[in-house]
């Protein structure tokens, strides 16, 4: 097994700065780990190549610890977090909650702050090293959460020959074990009391979010989800993960600066990013998914598109006879192929037409909200 060792030394020492006693040390713990699973995994002793193996396990290990490695320590720590919440976030909310899209984050954040002290106990623990041991370097800080990553995957044996990835396990715990409500003083929170190191200090915002965690889900809760999880969908299909991450942050009501700080952007690039995604959130909100949007924020065709009696005459009095025919024909639920063919224009044609009388209603009700704030404001 000696070529397992050299090849993961040499690997470590090629593709990262770290200095060659830290190469030295992480690739041991790398080697007795490898030669530990093949000592004690029957199906590699029988299968007579036990260094083939080796190599396979090692090359394994190698890509996931450089892969956090070329991520960094601040990115890196981003791509666990999101790998292990997407993992458990099915099984995260408690049984006896009807837990909102926030509650649920916090929940998830809350169990995973647990689960990577779990993890570094377990890997102190099977690399036999001291409890005060700590990731100090970006190499050792990439080979912890390499390890944290696998230790949450791994397959736990069940009854009736069923497994289960360990992560998910100790997830469907801590959600049983969540008090179905909490109790709080609610004139204490008013005041903004609390213990004097402010580990049970409360706020209203809290006290609400409690509140309606524990009532039933109304149907604009479900809606709103739904339109999360569409947005979602649809920045990923379309390769915009970096959209997709600062919605998630945004979603969470975090400061401009703790974004950036997560995303490891200066405020120029977030500035940017923030510009594509509005970009992107136009495009779906107009086009891609308007029905379901519009139902959400009350502003459907059933609902004159959100407008006033007055507004809705105004603007269907600026619409020219053919775009006139077209909001009619969707008001009766016509298929755009059928729209198109009335018009004697293409599906794609219909699509941008009716994109920019989205549009225009959009402004209208934007400029009432803009003037109703100007009039609360004077």
């Amino acid at each position: 097994m000696e070529p397992v060792y050299q090849l993961i030394f040499d690997d470590l020492k090629q593709a990262t700065r770290a200095s060659e006693s830290k190469c030295q040390t992480v690739a041991s713990r790398i080697f007795d780990e490898v030669s530990r699973i093949c000592t004690e995994s029957q199906r590699i002793q029988a299968s007579g190549d036990i260094e083939a193996w080796g190599i396979s396990l090692a090359r394994h290990r190698l890509t996931q610890c450089l892969k956090y490695y070329d991520l960094g320590s601040q990115q890196g720590r981003i791509e666990l977090h999101s790998s292990l919440s997407a993992v458990i976030y099915r099984y995260i909310t408690p049984p006896q909650v009807q837990s909102s899209y926030q509650a649920r984050l916090t929940l998830i954040e809350d169990f995973l702050q647990g689960f990577y002290i779990e993890a570094l106990n377990a890997f102190r623990r099977e690399n036999q090293m001291p409890q005060t041991y700590c990731p100090r370097s970006l190499l050792e800080l990439a080979e912890y959460m390499a390890f944290t990553e696998r230790y949450g995957k791994r397959r736990i044996p069940l009854p009736g020959r069923r497994t289960q990835q360990l992560i998910i396990l100790r997830a469907q715990t801590f959600s049983q074990q969540q008090p179905p409500e909490t109790l709080v003083d609610i004139e204490q929170a008013a005041e903004g009391g609390g213990d004097s190191d402010g580990r049970n200090a409360v706020s209203i915002p809290q006290v609400r979010e409690q509140m309606l965690a524990l009532e039933p889900e109304l149907p604009d809760d479900a809606l709103r989800k739904t339109v999360i999880k569409e947005l979602m969908q649809y920045l990923e299909d379309r390769q915009q993960q970096d959209c997709a991450d600062y919605f998630a942050l945004r979603l969470q009501d975090l400061p401009t600066g703790e974004i950036e700080t997560l995303l490891g952007l200066n405020p120029r690039q977030r500035d940017y990013l923030q510009q594509r995604f509005k970009y992107h959130l136009i495009r779906f909100a107009l086009s891609h998914n308007w029905e379901l949007v519009h139902q959400w924020l009350e502003a459907d065709l059933e609902r004159n598109l959100g407008l006033t009696s007055q507004e809705w005459q105004s603007f269907w009095d600026q619409l020219n006879g053919q775009q006139q025919q077209l909001l009619r024909q969707k008001q009766a639920g016509t298929e755009e192929q059928e729209i198109a063919q009335m018009l004697g224009c293409t599906p794609t044609q219909v699509q941008k037409q009716w994109t920019k009388l989205l549009e225009q209603a959009w402004e209208i009700r934007n400029n009432l909200i803009s003037g109703a704030a100007a009039s609360t404001d004077e």
